[in-house]
């Protein structure tokens, strides 16, 4: 009895121990067996995805290209003011001429009105005074006229935009925004909001373009290569 319980005995530990070198083989096939692949990143770079109602900022000429993005009255009247500057330094620094740069301002949120011409300004400027939440400097009270796109007069910004026009800068004039200022005139004046709406974008200052949303002014200029500046 006790050789017949010592041979049982013998038999299961012989078992196990190939049973274990079994695992052990499986195991180790396992690990050296390749999970499924994963789908391979791209190695291709990133590139922006092109739209056509954005391919005017290619079409304006220039090797140097930038962007300011303007949010308020102030904000408006800085860019002009760097503006300006990024052309005289430029000249006088580099020896380049107006067509080597190619300048875009946004005009969104309280500086959007900027983007409107007199007529504008003549007809509505209560309503685009409070929405800008600004006032003419000179008789502080509501501009009948935009006063950033006026003649020279002697002021500091006065004849700066209508300069800057003339050197070929380039305005992106928000409709989101222009759609609430509109929808403000709409209700002061008993008027419907689409047709305030088609006034303003028929009455845009020159060399402007009327776009989806200033912000995404913003971003489709950095896309196509234009530095950022501002944001004011």
């Amino acid at each position: 009895m006790r050789g017949n319980w010592l041979q049982s005995l013998m038999a299961r530990r012989s078992f196990m121990v190939r049973l274990g070198a079994g695992a052990g083989i499986l195991g180790a096939t396992a690990i050296s067996t390749p999970l499924a692949a994963s789908p391979a990143a791209s190695d291709a770079p990133w590139h922006p995805a092109r739209h056509a109602q954005d391919d005017w900022y290619d079409q304006i000429p220039g090797q140097h290209r930038i962007v300011f993005d303007t949010t308020t009255p102030d904000g408006m009247a800085l860019a002009l003011r760097f503006a300006n500057n990024y052309f005289g330094a430029n000249q006088s620094a580099y020896g380049l001429k107006d067509s080597d740069l190619a300048v875009v301002i946004v005009t969104r949120h309280r500086s959007t009105s900027f983007g409107y011409t007199d007529a504008m300004w003549a007809k509505y400027g209560k309503q685009l005074s409070e929405q800008a939440e600004f006032t003419d400097p000179k008789t502080k009270e509501a501009p009948k006229i935009n006063v950033y796109a006026g003649p020279p007069d002697g002021s500091d910004q006065s004849g700066v935009m209508d300069a800057l026009i003339k050197k070929g800068v380039q305005f992106a004039v928000c409709q989101m925004a222009s759609r609430a200022i509109a929808g403000r005139i709409a209700k002061a004046t008993g008027s419907d909001t689409d047709t305030i709406f088609k006034e303003i974008g028929a009455n845009l200052i020159p060399n402007s373009h009327f776009v989806p949303a200033g912000i995404i002014a913003v971003n489709r200029a950095q896309e196509r290569g234009y530095s950022f500046a501002l944001g004011v």
